[in-house]
């Protein structure tokens, strides 16, 4: 993989941001990234890392304000954290990489896979010089946190964490008026369900209740806090408990957008990473 532009931004005395250009061989484009970089910390070496899909979103927020206003105030660690863009491609290359869906969105979410892993990952852990096993997390929104998940769930040797604001966890193998069955169709249920319990794994699950207005069940609860409930319960039923391995924030105000998952987020950096 090869790097073909750096600019940096310094944010203020906690952080700076790094803006990049990281060619893939896996996906065969260039992708955009943002490394946000805690200054002052005296052993790098022991940060966290945290990945992030859909980094275009973060200097919305703006993200580097979030984690130096936490940092600032003692309420977490450092944490060195990496945004990664998506391009018009976000549905084909986010999803679920070993299974797309009914309409075979998700079919290059394996070549993502495996830029994450074995393109990005080294790059950070040889530039930034982290250690090869390390505190690593995963987040992303709507399809973004999905993709994260799937991935975080089949490498628990290189992830402990996975964070999914307003996760896309409809999801499925057959359309709704297809013989759809919500048991056997929505895929990461699904991929929970016949995996293994990783005692390592963590999960933060965020869903608002303004984040749509579909109900496909009529049970009175939108699909998205539905689905989210059901992963949940996957979860448990594999061995998980709340509290330190899972942990929902539901937002009676929450919309799926980016001012949302901006409040969202310092409750997962704060569970996370707190002190």
């Amino acid at each position: 993989m090869t790097r073909e532009t750096t600019s940096l931004a310094i944010i203020d005395e906690h952080y700076a941001v790094e803006h990049l250009s990281l060619f893939s061989e896996f996906l065969d484009r260039a992708i955009l990234i943002d490394v946000y970089l805690p200054k002052n910390v005296r052993e790098p070496e022991s940060l966290p890392l945290l990945l992030v899909n859909d980094g275009q979103d973060l200097p919305k927020m703006p993200f580097a304000s979030i984690l130096s206003e936490l940092v600032q105030n003692d309420e977490i660690d450092p944490v060195l954290a990496v945004g990664i863009y998506c391009n018009e491609d976000r549905r084909l290359e986010y999803g679920t990489a070993d299974e797309p869906d009914y309409l075979n969105r998700g079919s290059r979410a394996k070549f993502h896979r495996k830029f994450v892993i074995k393109e990005l990952i080294p790059y950070i852990r040889l530039n930034y010089h982290l250690p090869p096993i390390k505190n690593t997390a995963f987040a992303g929104f709507s399809l973004g946190g999905l993709s994260a998940l799937d991935i975080v769930w089949k490498h628990p040797e290189i992830f402990n964490t996975a964070a999914v604001f307003s996760g896309s966890f409809w999801w499925r193998s057959r359309a709704l008026d297809h013989g759809y069955n919500e048991d056997t169709d929505r895929i990461m249920h699904k991929l929970i369900r016949n995996g293994k319990f990783a005692p390592n794994l963590s999960f933060f699950l965020q869903a608002g209740q303004l984040d749509e207005r579909m109900d496909r069940n009529n049970n009175g609860i939108i699909d998205s806090i539905d689905d989210t409930l059901d992963i949940i319960k996957e979860l448990k039923l594999k061995g998980y408990e709340s509290g330190d391995q899972i942990r929902y924030f539901e937002m009676p105000e929450g919309r799926h957008d980016v001012p949302t998952w901006a409040n969202a987020f310092p409750e997962f950096l704060k569970w996370r990473y707190g002190k």
